[in-house]
């Protein structure tokens, strides 16, 4: 049975002698320290609530209201359906 070429199981010598020469110290986040990170994971955020699309306050009125609708309609089904298993009970048990 024969390796695939660059297979993880057998590393080539060359990859084994760049390795030794340089150790990681942890790129980047290695040389911070915990308020370092956390000031950056912070610009993170504000960079990607940047490029979100926010809706328009018609847009806004207009999910708000067909949510609302939405949820009286179910409430509504939920109680047609409870009081029919009610009475169901009712019938069946006297």
């Amino acid at each position: 049975m024969t390796d695939a070429v660059g297979s993880i199981d057998m590393p080539d010598a060359q990859d084994e002698a760049a390795e030794s020469k340089k150790p990681r110290k942890g790129g980047k986040r290695g040389k911070k320290g915990p308020l370092g990170r956390l000031a950056t994971f912070y610009r993170q955020i504000i960079a990607e609530l940047r490029k979100v699309v926010w809706p328009t306050r018609s847009q806004l009125s207009t999910y708000t209201t067909v949510v609302i609708v939405f949820v009286v309609v179910m409430i509504g089904i939920v109680t047609v359906i409870d009081y029919g298993f009610q009475e169901a009970v009712k019938y069946v048990f006297g």
